[in-house]
């Protein structure tokens, strides 16, 4: 085995927890147990370097973690507190300090972007379009192109504002005004100088004064380079895994003239403050930020796909999963992976942090929506499931166990029941498919049970101190791994 690997099987246990005020209710306990043992094992099987994970209901963060590692070489675990670019979730602060700006009279979304910003100019071969206005901007579908006139994807050096004003007039536009959604980082920086215009503040000022600070965000800075006492807890940035296994470190972008679009860094504990906002609009005080009816504004569909799948609130990408509207925007750069997402209608969150860029944040956020989601809402609505309490004796066949050739199991206590957890390669997407029930039929002996109660036999063994050093299957024995 190479040593990427066995560094990623003994570090992905790692969990720094942080623990919280969390309802007693079994099924819920449950659900996250069995969500954390499946993103492990993705994480495992894809070398994932770090990640930090959160729950919010309503206004309470009930539950938030770490994965692995912040550093590899100087073995810093990623935590709770650990801090991540959180790149184009930035953009949902500047759309949100727009719309205090409209709630204060001070811009209308009709205006056009030439009354802040009289400089803007820009080819267009659509002269008969209407004048891009600040909503267009805020939904994507004002058809400027989607970057500045600058390759800082490519080669990290973003471009200043001056920079992106005197190539501005060079740049063509990309469609038709208010006929297709562009995402475009080019137009939310646009709407960070008309802040800036409409406030008479820089833009890093008004988000810390009247954000940040009333949201007691205080691992959240617009410039990191600023602050040293979040930077020191910022998680190094990590490429894709390359064929050999190895990550290389990805050097830092400072987002510059594109701030508003991609340079905020944060915590997963602070954004769950940002989410549990998105419920109220209030400050930590109760203090109200924003209207009500305003987030409610910026969190529906203000232009839709043309699949009728998805489509754009006011700084929000809102989606529909099954019976539930997400609303939610995710991140992305150099070494940064993350995403918030929250159901307005439930009032649940989740927020998910990688410092490695072939992390796929979506997947696991909807995963939890779909696993966590439903026992989430039982326990806050005392919507209690029927508990079936595990015999006490079970607690000690809890653990990990692995097999001479490496194949990992997780023994558990899920819902009242004893269950075992198989590390299949790759993970399966639908983590309970890798779960099975473990049937009790004689002392320390269980069967994996079909719907008929047949099944193969597990047998757990011990040492003479009366500790369980491994379990036989079938014919074959798996070790347990003793974790630091």
């Amino acid at each position: 085995m190479r040593k990427w690997q066995l560094i990623f099987l003994v570090i992905l246990m790692i969990g720094s927890l942080s623990a919280l005020e969390m309802p007693e209710d079994e099924s819920l306990k449950s659900s996250i147990l069995l969500y954390e043992t499946w993103l492990k094992a993705k994480m495992e099987y894809r070398g994932i370097t770090g990640c930090s994970f959160s729950i919010v209901y309503d206004k309470d963060l009930i539950y938030c973690n770490g994965y692995g590692y912040s550093d590899i070489e100087k073995q810093i675990p990623a935590t709770s507190k650990t801090v991540y670019r959180i790149a184009s979730i930035t953009k949902t602060f500047t759309s949100t300090a727009i719309m205090q700006l409209r709630d204060a009279g001070k811009i209308r979304l009709d205006d056009p972007i030439k009354k802040y910003l009289p400089w803007f100019d820009i080819k267009t071969e659509f002269d008969e379009d209407p004048e891009i206005t600040i909503w267009h901007l805020l939904t994507h579908t004002s058809g400027l192109p989607a970057e500045a006139a600058f390759p800082y994807w490519t080669d990290h050096e973003f471009p200043t504002v001056k920079q992106i004003i005197e190539t501005l007039p060079d740049q063509e536009m990309i469609y038709p005004t208010e006929t297709k959604w562009n995402y475009s980082n080019l137009a939310m920086s646009l709407l960070g100088y008309i802040v800036e215009a409409a406030s008479s503040q820089k833009y890093e000022d008004y988000i810390e004064l009247n954000i940040l600070k009333p949201l007691t965000m205080n691992n959240t800075c617009v410039d990191i380079l600023k602050n040293k006492k979040i930077k020191k807890e910022l998680a190094t940035a990590y490429g894709r895994r390359l064929p050999d296994g190895s990550h290389k470190f990805t050097s830092f972008t400072d987002s510059k003239g594109l701030t508003p679009a991609a340079n905020i860094s944060s915590t997963v504990e602070d954004l769950a403050k940002w989410a549990s906002f998105q419920f109220s609009g209030k400050s930590t005080d109760g203090k109200v930020l924003i209207k009500k009816s305003t987030l409610n504004e910026m969190q529906r569909v203000q232009w839709l796909q043309p699949s009728w799948e998805s489509g754009w609130g006011l700084g929000w990408g809102v989606r529909k999963k099954g019976d539930r509207t997400i609303v939610g925007h995710g991140g992305w750069v150099g070494g940064y992976r993350t995403q918030i997402s929250f159901c307005p209608d439930e009032k649940i969150a989740f927020i998910i942090m990688f410092n490695s860029d072939d992390a796929s944040p979506s997947e696991y956020i909807y995963k939890a929506f779909d696993l966590i989601g439903p026992a989430l809402i039982k326990a806050y609505n005392d919507e209690k499931l029927p508990e079936t309490k595990p015999d006490s004796v079970w607690q000690r066949y809890v653990g990990k166990y692995r097999d001479p050739w490496s194949w990992d199991y997780d023994v558990m206590i899920l819902n009242g029941k004893l269950v075992i957890y198989s590390y299949d390669y790759p993970p399966e997407d639908d983590p309970k498919y890798s779960l099975s029930e473990l049937t009790p039929t004689e002392p320390h002996t269980f069967r994996i049970t079909d719907k008929n109660g047949y099944g193969q036999k597990v047998v757990f063994e011990f040492d003479e101190n009366g500790k369980v050093t491994r379990f036989k299957k079938g014919e074959n024995y798996n070790y347990r791994v003793i974790e630091k």
